[in-house]
């Protein structure tokens, strides 16, 4: 019995290794490939869903969910928020989507935000207090405090995601 327990205890932590590093450590290749297939995942997903063409969607779809597993900084969430946007606009699922985005700091979820309730876009009235809750949030960003990319510049991308031609 005490044979079982220290191996046990080894799998525990190799295996929660695994979800909580970068995985720099040569013993761990199942997490560095676990990790790649995650980016792999990401890269192809953020090219359909910049094509724009509908017919993709259910793919990019699928791999913002598989990639959605492993993913710290809240980018799935928001693909898929713009997914969601394309489809018709579910706007419970679209704000759920983005508030877990940007609770994961992710400059576009932010700015898409504070685009949602200043202009306002797909409410059906602006809300000057979130609003500026959310470009107070978005200049506490590392991104803006960087200085790149600013609102501006993340409203000019997010506006570029939301209006390429559905085919």
């Amino acid at each position: 019995m005490p044979l079982l327990r220290p191996t046990a205890l080894t799998a525990f932590v190799l295996l929660s290794g695994c979800a909580s590093t970068p995985c720099d450590d040569p013993l761990s290749d199942a997490c560095r490939d676990a990790q790649l297939l995650q980016q792999n995942d990401m890269l192809q997903a953020r090219l359909l869903v910049a094509s724009g063409e509908l017919d993709q969607h259910q793919l990019a779809s699928a791999l913002l969910t598989r990639a959605a597993e492993q993913d710290r900084r809240g980018e799935a969430a928001f693909y898929q928020a713009i997914l969601k946007v394309r489809e018709g606009p579910q706007v419970d699922d679209v704000l759920k989507l983005l508030e877990q985005s940007a609770e994961h700091h992710h400059p576009y979820a932010v700015a898409m935000l504070y685009k949602i309730y200043s202009e306002p876009y797909l409410v059906e009235e602006a809300d000057p207090v979130r609003a500026e809750t959310y470009r107070a949030a978005y200049a506490e960003l590392d991104v803006a405090k960087s200085g790149y990319p600013s609102l501006t510049q993340a409203l000019q991308v997010v506006d570029g995601l939301l209006s390429v031609p559905v085919q």
